[in-house]
C-alpha cells in the first residue's frame, strides 16, 4: 500500500470515531501519531550511528514498545494508556543530562490531545501506520516528504481565515532569490508549518554542506517561532523529516509578545523568510510592545516592524504582504517610511490574487529587501498567470517554473543588480517618486493598460481586502482616540 493510500485510510478510520470533530482534529490526531513513529524511525538511525545512544523517552512510551505490535494493547486498555500515562508524561518531560531531544518532545505534546474516543479504532489507525511508514526507507522518505506537504495543505484548508498554506512553489522562489548559505542565521518568526524553514534547509545542504561539521553547523542555524500548538507540532515534525535531529530552535511562543527593544545583538539574523499572518488582528496589549509611532493590531504591519529589528546589517529578507500594505496610510506609512530609510527594498513582486486560493483570494506581494542602506529606487515585476490560465486553483497551481523567466531578469545584489531592465512586466521608480506618492507603494505596471474586472470572485475578493483594510484603520482609530482620551483624563 502506498503512503498516500495509508494516510487515505487511516482518515477514514478517523471518520468512524465519535470523538473526532472535524478535519482539524482528525490532522492533529494523526500528526503527534505520526511524530512518534517518525521519532522512533530516527531513533533506530542514532543507535547505529551513536555509541551508547540513550532514547529521551520512557522505555514504556517509546512507539516500539506500545505500539508496534499489532497484537499489543487495544480497546480501553489503550485508551486509558494514553489519556492517563502517556500524555500527563510527554507533557512533563524532563531531560536527562540536557538532552535536548526531551524539551522537543514535551512542547510538541504540550497542547497536543487524544480526540478519539475507541480504543479499537485507535489500534487501527496505529496499526496502519506501523505497516504502511518506514521512514528509514530512503525511497518511501521522499514519498513521504511529498505526503508531509499534501498533509499541511489539508490542514491549511481546515485551517481558521487567515492561515494560508505558501505554495511550495513561492516558498522555494523566495529561498532561492534570498539566498541564505552555510554559516548564516536562517528566521522565520511566523513559521506556521515549516515550509520557508525546510526549503532553506534542502537550499543551503545542496549549495553548501560537504562535511558532518557543516551538517552540524546547518542545524544550529535555523531558528523558528510559532505562535499556535498545532502548526508548531507539524513544524517540529517537519523539521526532523527534513534531517534536522534536535529542532529545539523552534518555539511554540508569540515572537510579537516580547518588547521590540529587547531583541539585541545576539538574537540578530541573517535572512528573514517569512509569510506573516495578515487580515489579522493581535489580542489588546500586543502593539505596546512596539514604539507608539508603530503601534497597531494590524499582525502583518507588527511583524515586518519586528524583521527590521531582528536582522543584522547587511541582513536579507523576503516576507509576503497583501496589497492593502501597499497602498495603506496612517501606522502603515509610517512603517513603510522606517522600511525604506534602513533598508534597500530593491524588488516588489507583484502576484496574481488567485495564488493562495483556494484560502484567500486577496492579492499579494512578495517584498524583498536589505538592512543596512536606504532604498534609492524600487524594481517592481508583475507576475502573469501562464497563458490560457483565468485563475489559480487545487488542480492548477503555481508552479515554480513559472517563476525561471523573473529569475533570469534578477541580477546580483552586489553589483547593485545593474543587469536588471524594464520589460513589459518589469518596471523601476525612484523614491522621490515614491514620496511624492506619500509611500503608497501600489504601483501599477505602466506597461499594461487597467483592464475593468467583471469577475465576481475577484471583485468580491477585492471588497473583502478592502474590508480587512477598514478594519484595520477602525482598529487604529480606536487605539488613537483611548490614548488621545487617556491624556486628556491625565491633564
Amino acid at each position: 500500500m502506498s503512503i498516500s493510500s495509508t494516510i487515505k485510510s487511516i482518515q477514514d478510520i478517523m471518520r468512524k470515531d465519535v470523538g473526532v470533530d472535524g478535519d482539524a482534529q482528525r490532522l492533529s490526531q494523526l500528526v503527534w501519531m505520526l511524530f512518534l513513529k517518525i521519532f522512533d524511525d530516527r531513533e533506530t538511525e542514532w543507535e547505529l550511528l551513536q555509541d551508547n545512544y540513550k532514547s529521551p523517552l520512557p522505555e514504556q512510551y517509546r512507539w516500539r514498545n506500545w505500539a508496534a505490535n499489532a497484537e499489543g494493547m487495544t480497546g480501553e486498555e489503550l485508551k486509558q494508556f494514553l489519556d492517563n500515562d502517556m500524555f500527563p508524561a510527554l507533557q512533563n518531560l524532563e531531560a536527562k543530562g540536557g538532552d535536548q531531544r526531551a524539551y522537543v518532545i514535551r512542547s510538541v505534546f504540550e497542547d497536543a490531545y487524544n480526540y478519539m474516543k475507541s480504543g479499537q479504532l485507535i489500534r487501527q489507525v496505529i496499526n496502519k501506520i506501523q505497516e504502511g511508514v518506514d521512514f528509514n526507507k530512503a525511497q518511501e522518505r521522499h514519498l513521504f516528504g511529498d505526503m508531509y506537504e499534501q498533509l499541511l495543505r489539508d490542514l491549511q484548508a481546515a485551517g481558521n481565515a487567515g492561515e494560508f498554506y505558501t505554495p511550495r512553489a513561492v516558498t522555494e522562489f523566495m529561498v532561492r532569490m534570498v539566498n541564505p548559505r552555510l554559516g548564516e542565521k536562517v528566521m522565520d518568526p511566523a513559521c506556521g508549518t515549516g515550509g520557508f524553514l525546510s526549503c532553506s534547509i534542502e537550499h543551503i545542504r545542496k549549495q553548501d554542506v560537504k562535511t558532518v561539521d557543516d551538517e552540524a553547523q546547518l542545524q544550529a542555524s535555523i531558528f523558528g517561532i510559532e505562535k499556535k500548538p498545532m502548526p508548531h507540532l507539524l513544524c517540529t515534525t517537519n523539521m526532523i523529516l527534513h534531517g534536522i535531529d534536535v529542532p529545539s530552535n523552534i518555539r511554540h511562543d508569540n515572537t510579537l509578545a516580547r518588547p521590540l527593544i529587547s531583541w539585541g545583538p545576539k538574537e540578530r539574523v541573517d535572512v528573514v523568510v517569512t509569510n506573516p499572518p495578515f487580515g489579522g488582528m493581535e489580542e489588546d496589549g500586543i502593539e505596546t510592545n512596539f514604539p507608539a509611532t508603530f503601534r497597531t493590531r494590524e499582525t502583518a504591519d507588527l511583524f515586518l516592524v519586528l524583521i527590521m529589528q531582528l536582522l543584522k546589517a547587511g541582513g536579507r529578507a523576503a516576507l509576503v504582504l497583501p496589497d492593502g500594505f501597499l497602498f495603506g496610510e496612517g501606522i502603515k506609512t509610517r512603517i513603510k517610511e522606517k522600511l525604506l530609510e534602513e533598508c534597500n527594498l530593491h524588488t516588489i513582486v507583484r502576484l496574481p490574487n488567485s495564488v493562495f486560493a483556494p484560502y484567500t483570494s486577496i492579492k499579494t506581494n512578495l517584498l524583498f529587501f536589505t538592512k543596512g542602506s536606504p532604498t534609492q529606487h524600487i524594481w517592481f515585476y508583475d507576475h502573469q498567470l501562464p497563458s490560457g490560465v483565468k485563475a489559480y486553483n487545487k488542480t492548477k497551481p503555481l508552479k515554480v517554473e513559472e517563476f525561471e523567466p523573473l529569475e533570469k531578469w534578477w541580477g546580483k545584489e552586489k553589483d547593485g543588480f545593474k543587469q536588471r531592465v524594464e520589460n513589459e512586466y518589469a518596471w523601476k521608480v525612484s523614491l522621490e517618486e515614491i514620496k511624492a506618492r506619500n509611500y503608497n507603494l501600489d504601483c501599477k505596471n505602466p506597461h499594461i493598460d487597467e483592464q475593468e474586472i467583471h469577475d465576481p470572485d475577484v471583485l468580491l475578493a477585492q471588497y473583502n481586502a478592502m474590508q480587512n483594510d477598514i478594519s484595520g484603520l477602525l482598529g487604529q482609530l480606536r487605539d488613537i482616540l483611548g490614548e488621545a482620551l487617556q491624556r486628556g483624563a491625565k491633564a
